[in-house]
């Protein structure tokens, strides 16, 4: 385009601007001068309206252009009362040796003073080829189904400047049937100094959501995107803009590596046939080398607190994990105990009225002992209320529970028939099992006794005619009026 036209065109653009900025003005002036005109209170109306609106589009604009916040790392507990917290859990019968193993590693790794990075990320990224040219020498385990790494390995490689590091290859994640090895592989992150999360694209909202629990526990972290030698010049810069818009905040650096590996292509010999041929690529993987070496700058001793917080971050969860699983195995034991003690007092029943001072007394036995398992404290107001409720829940449901008890009786043969006292027994049983399994559960969620949800849960219960738990609810009737003599 000559000079002359590209100065015609700015011309115009200037003069179209401009009559656009003049129409506006005058359209402003005129609905100002028809606001000015307006009545008074129809002026504050209108005025308040449009204030509302301005300040809610700028609360909105203010929320998307905000700038992010640094998430803040997991908080970690003390040693001290993590270890008791494992002892505790160790009398109560629950398997703490992966937790103890954990301390045992934390211990070791800090003694050995090695710097150890992981290599995260999911199946199929170049993991294992990444190891290749980071540690030539070493040997890696490959299985063709759904990437290559199994289980955690661990090479000894050197950084640029000498400094000799640990590389721990872990299994990719989202793999089929993975479960146990993608949490070995978070785990083993943890454990880690730092991590070179590696991707082989633009990150998908799973990947998203692993750098995000990686940063929750103050990872040291590289994103790097590997097979960058498929793309052109502008594509990958492209992508590397938004690999550091997605990961802004998270990782310390973003850039792009090939790893090599094997590639296959067909080659056509004299003869007019092809053969398929394997040949290795030459990695290029520099701009990681100079980004790991800033990254561990600090050397294993002054990466270690942070890799100690993060251990103990992540010990943290898994021990409540397994008091919250140690916890509802004894609920679930104390729950079974109270039905049983219903059974025999449902048999022992034969006094008018005996049932509802024997509901009382075990009701009020299993609310005491399920709060005291989830440490909740209760007064005695407390637990007399949610009892009164509790009976009022039942009077209200016996038809149902009758029906429910008697429908499932009908399912085993020879039950049917043995009187109305199996059937005011497995009524009882199924009355204590659900008032038990509720109120477990609302103390587990809600950590206080919340009467109205406890109601609300112990009414499905009462109403559920699920045959697994009857099944078990018949069993343990049977089971327990053949024995000599109740519990």
């Amino acid at each position: 385009m000559s000079r002359r036209l590209r100065l015609l065109f700015a011309a115009l653009a200037i003069a179209a601007l401009l009559w656009l900025l003049f129409a506006a003005a005058e359209r402003f002036l005129a609905l100002a001068q028809r606001f000015l005109a307006l009545p008074a209170p129809l002026q504050w109306t209108l005025g308040l309206v449009l204030a509302t609106f301005a300040a809610a589009g700028l609360a909105v604009l203010w929320w998307l252009l905000r700038p992010r916040r640094r998430r803040r790392p997991l908080p970690v507990p003390d040693r001290a009362s993590l270890e008791q917290r494992i002892d505790k859990l160790r009398e109560h019968g629950a398997d703490t040796g992966a937790l103890a193993a954990e301390l045992g590693d934390l211990d070791q790794r800090r003694l050995g003073a090695r710097l150890y990075v992981a290599l995260f990320g999911e199946i199929s990224t170049g993991k294992s080829s990444l190891i290749r040219a980071l540690a030539p020498d070493a040997t890696l385990a490959s299985d063709a189904r759904g990437g290559t790494t199994r289980t955690v390995g661990h090479y000894d490689s050197i950084l640029p400047d000498g400094r000799p590091l640990v590389l721990a290859d872990v299994p990719g994640s989202r793999e089929g049937g993975g479960e146990v090895r993608e949490r070995e592989a978070r785990q083993e992150a943890l454990r880690a100094h730092a991590v070179i999360y590696l991707c082989a694209g633009d990150l998908t909202r799973g990947q998203v959501d692993e750098l995000r629990w990686l940063a929750d526990f103050g990872k040291p972290l590289l994103l790097v995107l590997n097979k960058a030698d498929q793309w052109g010049e502008a594509e990958l810069a492209q992508l590397l803009d938004k690999l550091r818009a997605q990961s802004r905040g998270i990782a310390s650096a973003v850039v792009a590596i090939s790893a090599g590996g094997g590639e296959r292509y067909q080659r056509r010999l004299a003869d007019g046939s092809t053969e398929s041929v394997e040949r290795q690529r030459k990695p290029a993987i520099e701009p990681l080398l100079r980004a790991l070496a800033r990254l561990t700058a600090a050397g294993a001793e002054g990466l270690e607190p942070r890799r100690e917080q993060a251990v103990l971050a992540g010990l943290h969860q898994r021990t409540g994990t397994l008091e919250a699983q140690t916890r509802a195995e004894t609920a679930e034991r104390i729950v079974r105990q109270y039905a049983r003690r219903a059974i025999v007092g449902a048999m022992a029943a034969v006094a008018p009225g005996s049932d509802l001072v024997i509901q009382g007394v075990l009701a009020t036995g299993l609310t005491r002992a399920l709060a005291e398992l989830y440490g909740v404290k209760l007064s005695e107001v407390q637990i007399e209320d949610f009892v009164r409720q509790a009976r009022l829940t039942l009077r209200t449901g016996s038809s149902i529970v009758l029906a429910v008890a008697g429908n499932a009786l009908k399912a085993f043969p020879g039950l049917g028939t043995l009187g109305g006292g199996v059937l005011h027994a497995f009524a009882y049983a199924l009355i204590f099992d659900s008032m038990g399994r509720a109120l477990a559960a609302s103390l587990a969620e809600r950590q206080t006794l919340d009467q109205d949800d406890a109601d609300a849960r112990l009414k499905t219960l009462l109403a559920d005619a699920g045959s697994t738990r009857l099944r078990q609810l018949a069993t343990l009737t049977m089971d327990t009026l053949r024995e000599p003599r109740g519990e």
